[in-house]
This record gives structure tokens, sequence and C-alpha cells, in this order.
């Protein structure tokens, strides 16, 4: 009796975790959009210019980008669930700070120090789902997180409803004292995984510095292809994010409101769809091909790649938000296998650092990204031109995903997790 509910407590903790990090990924991400959709309401209790108000922005990716490597290694480095608890107490704290903000440099430091957090957050947390989620569970436990993060940006638009019917600094108020109340709750189930499950993985080794985590990083062929996928993705993704909107609005004639609800309901809808089918059927491709978490994904850009070019070629709008749809579908196979790979390819003691490169260079090139989209527009060129040269930095990633190089030893350990789970049912 005791062995079983020994064996119901092990197989139920991992899908706890899973369960309390969808919730803090969920609030990261209403916090980032839903100050875009209660602009008016801000600009006009602090008068600022379009550029001030764009600012906001920037400043928290920048932020963000930056002080993500540290972040990933400090998760590395010591307890991850310290990491993530800290990342959302001060989270909470900078939210409803927020709310008292009264001039255009508050709300810039504010934003500033919101980045940091959040840059805590993402690798503590997705490293933690890897020490717990081994062989068949991986991708699928990632997709559901990633699935939080999409809830949040789905929901963003709670803000502008809030900030209409009160005021903006309402809504900053509600999500900051949420936040430390879930702390305060999680603080009791929110664990590391116990030693004797993360030593499955590889033998305890001497910690490093950043530095030689960073050189280690790099001397690794396969994590530089990693790095390159995730840039050239994530050039697209920040890219038909932040213009999408515009493109349904000028190609097909619809108000502002109708290109939003077709932008991100219909959009972000699909994501969500794709990363849990994508992580259900790697992982269950997993468990008969060691290769499955970078075939799943290749699969994806394959079929995102010519959605995307197909999508421009329409005059009709339901074919064209069609194939938008099926790329955010395709496109989230990447999402929830890009740590899963990671791990297959990087030292564990490396793993929350590498995810926090990946952070800062996907941040970095992605404003990047939203910056010469606009530079484009301005030498009138077409989105739907713009769109079509994205697909192609679709098909450069799918090429660098190829080249990655899983490690032998990492492979046969999982191989061996699959086999020892296979024969216990």
């Amino acid at each position: 009796m005791k062995l079983a509910t020994t064996t119901s407590m092990n197989t139920f903790r991992p899908w706890l975790i899973v369960g309390l990090l969808f919730i803090i990924a969920m609030l990261n991400y209403i916090d980032r959009t839903m100050i875009t959709t209660m602009r008016g309401s801000i600009v006009g209790s602090i008068p600022m210019t379009d550029a001030h108000f764009g600012l906001l922005t920037a400043v928290f990716l920048w932020v963000y980008g930056l002080f993500s490597p540290l972040a990933g290694f400090l998760a590395d480095r010591y307890s991850k669930s310290k990491i993530i608890l800290f990342s959302l107490f001060v989270w909470s704290l900078v939210t409803w700070m927020t709310s008292y903000a009264s001039s255009f440099e508050e709300l810039l430091i504010t934003r500033a120090l919101m980045g940091i957090s959040e840059a805590c957050y993402i690798p503590a947390a997705l490293s933690l789902i890897m020490d717990y989620h081994k062989g068949p569970t991986r991708s699928l436990a990632t997709g559901i997180h990633m699935a939080g993060i999409m809830a949040g940006q789905s929901l963003g638009f709670l803000g502008g409803w809030l900030a209409e019917n009160h005021t903006w600094n309402y809504a900053f108020t509600i999500l900051g004292v949420f936040g430390i109340c879930y702390a305060s709750i999680i603080f009791f189930f929110l664990k590391d995984a116990p030693a004797k499950e993360t030593i499955i993985e590889e033998a305890q080794e001497p910690k490093v510095n950043f530095l030689q985590s960073l050189g280690a990083l790099f001397s690794n062929f396969s994590f530089i292809c990693i790095v390159l996928f995730f840039g050239l993705i994530s050039i697209v993704s920040w890219l038909i994010v932040g213009w999408l909107p515009t493109y349904f609005q000028e190609r097909f004639q619809l108000s502002q409101t109708q290109a939003g609800i077709y932008s991100t309901g219909y959009v972000f809808t699909s994501a969500i769809v794709g990363v849990l089918v994508g992580g259900f059927l790697t992982d269950l491709w997993s468990r008969k091909n060691s290769n499955a978490r970078i075939y799943v994904p290749l699969i994806g850009l394959s079929i995102a790649a010519p959605a995307i070019f197909l999508a421009n070629y329409s005059h009709l709008l339901s074919i064209s938000l069609l194939c938008f749809m099926l790329y955010t579908f395709c496109k989230s196979f990447v999402d929830t296998n890009t740590m899963p790979i990671l791990s297959m390819t990087v030292d564990n003691r490396y793993r929350a650092t590498g995810y926090g490169v990946l952070n800062f260079f996907g941040t970095l090139v992605g404003g990047f990204g939203l910056y010469f989209g606009g530079a484009l527009r301005d030498l009138n060129i077409e989105l739907s031109t713009i769109f079509k040269f994205a697909s192609v930095l679709i098909v450069l990633a799918a090429i660098a995903l190829y080249l990655v190089r899983p490690g032998k030893k990492r492979i046969a350990k999982e191989s061996m997790i699959n086999t020892k789970l296979n024969l216990s049912k």
C-alpha cells in the first residue's frame, strides 16, 4: 500500500509542478500584453508621445534579453524553485508598484524592473520541468507550460477592458495582489526535483562560473546551430505578431477590432492547440525514435513555411486566415521542443544558462525584425512581400535545426528511461 502511494505521488508531482508553473507563465504574459491594450487610458492619464509609449515595451525587452543569460546561470547554480519564487514575488511587487506610477519616468523604471523579474523565470521554469519530466513526457509537459504563455497573451485584452471600466491602475493592482497571494501559497508546493531523480541523467559534476558556462556552450557546434535556429524563428515570430493585425486590416479592409480578433483570437488559439498536439505526438514518437524531438519541429517548419508563403497569394480572408492558423499550429511544434532539444545537446549544468542565451538572442533579433518590418513598409514594400521573405527565414531555421546533433550519452539515457517506463507498464 505504501509503495502504491509513493508511486502515485511520483507520478502526480511532476504534473503538479507543470500546473503551478502554468499559472505563473500566464501571469507573466498577461502583464506583457495588457499594457498595449490599455494604451489610450495610460496616455490619457500620463501624457507621452508614441515614441515614449513604444519605449515602455522596448526597455522591458532590452532588460529582459540582456539579463536572461545571467538569470539562467543562477538557475543552474542555485535552487531553481527558489529562483522561480523570487521571480514571482518581485514580479508581483513591481506589478503592484506600477499601479502607483504617476509619471513616464516612474512607469519606465517599473517596466525595466519587470524585465529583470521575468528574465529569472523562463530558464529556471523550463529547466525545472526537464528535471521532473524525463523520457516520454518532456515535450507535452513543456507544451502545457507554453500553452500558459499563449493563454496569457490571449487574455491581454482584459487590461483594456478593466481600464475602460475602472482605471488603468486597477488591473496592475489586481494582478500584483494576486501574484503575492499565489507566491505565498505555492511556496509550500514548488520544490526542486529530488536528487535521486536528477542523478539519473548524469552524475554530479563540479560547478562552473558564468564565463566557463558560456565557453562550454559556444564550444558546442550543436548549441550554435540551436542559437541560429532560435534566432531565425524569433525574427519571424515577432514580425508576424507585430504586423499581422495591420496586414489583415489593410489587405481585407477590416476594422481595427476585427483585425485584432483575427490576428490574436484565432491565431493564439491555434498556437495553444499546436503546442499540446505537438508535445503529445513528440513524446509518443520519442518512445521509438530518439530523434523525434528534432524531427517533429522539422516537419512543423516544413509545413509552416509554405503556409506563410501561400497566405499572401490569396485575396480571400478565410484562406489567408487558415494559412496563418496552420503556420502558428505547426510553428508551435518548435515551442514545445526547444528546451527538450537543448537538454539533448548540452550538459545539464548549463541547461538554464543555455536557454537564457537563446532568450537573449531571440529578443535581440526579434526586436530588429519588428523594426525592419516597419522600415521596409516605409520603403513602400507591402507586408505580403515581407511575409513571403519570412517563409525563407523559416526554411533557413529548419536547415540549422537539421544540423543539430544530440549527445549520444543523453540519447542513450533517455532511451534507457523510456525502456524502464515501458517495462513498468
